[in-house]
């Protein structure tokens, strides 16, 4: 682990989010490895929610029993690693309603909560999974003036 990734794993146990992680994780029965960049992966995530093949609680990546194959994708580890610095930035548990918002701004703007959800895009949305999708036109936006045709 580089300096950093001790350092934000270390923050992450302090603000109780990566003991909620091991929580969830022990709770819903996940086996746990030690992952790279100082990640906890936890396989065999059981619940419905949410319907991301893989989330992550503090330094801990639970992945559905259905996506167990993506813990070697090191784009998808990259992507739940930034993840996990959010965590640390947001002083923990604070990112999940943080990231709740985000998500219902994203959903109300383009119909998807990942597309214009601050936290997936600073995460990187296609390393997770996600397709951007477009924003849409609603009630009280106005079309942008078109150049006039000669």
């Amino acid at each position: 682990m580089t300096p950093f990734e001790k350092l934000r794993a270390g923050w992450n146990l302090v603000n109780g989010s990566t003991l909620v992680g091991l929580g969830l994780a022990t709770a819903v029965r996940c086996s746990l490895a030690r992952g790279p960049k100082g990640l906890i992966l936890a396989q065999g995530y059981r619940l419905g929610l949410p319907k991301a093949a893989a989330f992550t609680v503090g330094n801990v990546v639970l992945f559905h029993r259905s996506a167990a194959g993506l813990a070697d994708n090191p784009l998808l580890l990259n992507h739940e690693s930034r993840h996990s610095t959010q965590y640390a930035l947001c002083l923990g548990l604070p990112f999940l309603p943080l990231y709740a918002g985000a998500a219902l701004w994203s959903l109300w703007r383009t119909g998807d909560p990942a597309s214009r959800n601050v936290f997936e895009r600073h995460a990187g949305l296609r390393a997770g999974g996600y397709v951007e999708r477009a924003v849409r036109r609603g009630p009280g936006r106005r079309k942008a003036p078109s150049a006039p045709v000669a």
